[in-house]
């Protein structure tokens, strides 16, 4: 089986064969952007990195206070009851001028109203404490 590449009869008939031209420049070009991108992926920058010869941190404790908010709102400063809130904000001024300033442990009552305890976060943070976590919320799990 043989096929003929023009007509003897002068009809135009129809080419069976595909063109393969657009198919292998598209294949060419696609070979040439493989190769220029591959050792822009393996390219390496050498430093020499400064060496860190600080000393590790020491492991002090920091300094630990307890705030507690009573069932009726009033604040305890490590044990000691709090007669207002001007005396509550030199408390909070104190631990913020200090350098390394000290952990507030606020231990709100289950029955004190949540208004007590908002002034009292919004006086240590207007007063620059900044180290304030909440402790025993598991008396909130029922």
């Amino acid at each position: 089986m043989s096929m003929s590449v023009g007509s003897e009869s002068g009809t135009d008939d129809v080419m069976v064969e595909m063109n393969t031209t657009p198919l292998i420049d598209v294949m060419l070009v696609l070979l040439v952007m493989l190769i220029v991108t591959i050792p822009i992926q393996t390219h390496a920058v050498k430093l020499d990195l400064p060496i860190n010869n600080t000393p590790p941190p020491q492991d002090v404790m920091p300094e630990i206070v307890n705030l507690e908010i009573d069932f009726d709102g009033t604040p305890i400063w490590n044990g000691t009851p709090v007669s207002s809130m001007a005396q509550l904000d030199r408390y909070f001024q104190e631990s913020a001028a200090k350098p390394t300033q000290p952990e507030v442990h606020l231990r709100p009552n289950r029955l004190a109203k949540y208004d007590a305890v908002a002034k009292t976060l919004a006086h240590a943070q207007r007063l620059g404490v900044t180290k304030i976590g909440f402790v025993g919320n598991e008396q909130y799990i029922e």
